[in-house]
């Protein structure tokens, strides 16, 4: 298969622009492409990951690559795929995301300046004077047909301000800087389905400034959402981030692996490099032993060991197996911290009671229930049943003399942390 072809088969083109003239260019010699990203959070999340393996699949097949980080339009907001505005954030904290965002790449890409870059537009368009991008760039974007995007029109009827009006332009400007820049001459954006307007916005730029004879392509990629209709990436808890002090590795782990049957082959095509060959095989496992979850088990892999590292996959995987089984003995203080980020907890100073910190920690709703589910055998702590309504937690047994672990039944786990 060729490029084109495998991202076709994988799912991952929702729109292009010069489909023929683009597969004769691939086939040529290497292009080189870009991808923004948008500094509005502190953190990327699930859903920037396609994009980023995307980048990765053309980088694998010989190509080059821009990483741009929009240090310059995240001030601004892009209003594509928005229902309002979005919050104008201030500079010194764009800048802080900034630099959290270019960490983030450097677990993805190796930027060595000749196959693969990194650029921040705030360094071209933070120097740009308002009558300049008038005079220049201005003239050559007809308002008819920036209200007849869809990213424009869709907003019309709530609101648009002319800041975000003006995202377009910079988009655009983005894309004729790095096609004129004689080390980049990036011919190949790529984005979301909702960047659609704003990259053939950029084309248009580039042949009116450039000449019609210039070369410049476009290609979307979709995006996603659940068989179910709901979005990708959203939990009960929240956004699934991919800075690990958001979202820890466990809980990456389990968000993959508590994947769909309906939806876990189309998130292998997408998320992973596994082959055709290795994702048909487990799309019939999925209908011949669903019980096994082996391309969930696949899914969680890859991803996990592209995010995080083959350490924090491992660490992942032990933690779930232990609370699956309730053996959690064989888990350290770091695994326990992890893997009981969220369950209910309580802090108590030294030791406790069994009776009381059931009650403490919402196990049990009175003292009598608590000494119920005592006397059935329904309690452990830190592994061990416990039958004895005299029973101390200590301090000093538990992990790293911090966490005590309380299982009510098979699954309910809850937390004690203990303070000196």
């Amino acid at each position: 298969m060729t490029l084109l072809e495998e991202l076709k088969w994988r799912g991952l083109i929702y729109d292009i622009i010069n489909e023929e003239e683009l597969a004769k260019r691939l086939a040529e010699k290497p292009v080189t492409l870009y991808c923004g990203f948008d500094p509005t959070a502190e953190s990327m999340h699930i859903g920037s990951l396609l994009p980023i393996v995307t980048l990765l699949r053309f980088l694998k097949a010989g190509h080059r690559v821009i990483v741009l980080i929009g240090g310059g339009t995240g001030l601004i907001g892009d209003p594509s795929g928005k229902k309002s505005a979005r919050t104008m954030n201030d500079v010194e904290t764009v800048r802080q995301w900034v630099d959290a965002f270019r960490k983030q790449f450097s677990r993805f890409f190796n930027f060595d300046n000749k196959t693969c870059f990194l650029k921040n537009n705030y360094e071209w368009l933070g120097e740009m004077k308002a009558i300049d991008m008038w005079r220049d760039y201005g003239q050559h974007f007809n308002i008819n047909i920036m209200l007849a995007k869809e990213s424009v029109k869709s907003r019309l009827e709530t609101g648009l301000t002319y800041l975000e009006f003006s995202y377009m332009v910079m988009q655009s400007i983005d894309f004729l800087h790095m096609y004129l820049d004689p080390e980049l001459h990036c011919e190949l954006q790529i984005g979301g389905q909702d960047q659609w307007g704003n990259i053939t916005a950029g084309i248009d730029l580039i042949r009116k400034i450039a000449g019609p004879q210039a070369q410049a392509f476009g290609l979307t990629v979709p995006l996603i959402t659940k068989s179910d209709g709901t979005k990708f990436g959203k939990t009960e808890s929240g956004t699934v981030w991919l800075d690990e002090n958001l979202t820890t590795p466990y809980e990456l782990y389990q968000f993959l692996i508590n994947t769909a049957d309906a939806d876990v082959i189309r998130f292998l095509k997408y998320y992973t490099f596994l082959s055709k060959e290795e994702i048909e095989n487990l799309a019939e496992k999925v209908q011949t032993e669903p019980h096994l979850r082996e391309a969930q088990r696949a899914l969680a892999r890859e991803v996990m060991l592209l995010v995080h590292g083959e350490e924090a996959y491992k660490q992942a995987v032990r933690v779930s197996e232990s609370l699956f089984s309730g053996n959690i003995k064989s888990l350290d203080v770091k695994d326990i911290a992890m893997g009981f980020k969220d369950v209910p907890s309580v802090a108590v100073n030294g030791d406790i009671n069994i009776v009381e910190a059931l009650v403490a920690v919402n196990a049990a709703s009175s003292k009598r229930a608590a000494r119920e589910f005592i006397a059935n055998g329904a309690v452990s702590v830190n592994g061990d049943i416990v039958r004895d309504i005299d029973y101390v937690v200590k301090a000093d047994e538990a992990f790293g003399s911090i966490y005590s672990v309380i299982r009510r039944g098979k699954k309910n786990y809850f937390l004690i942390r203990h303070q000196k």
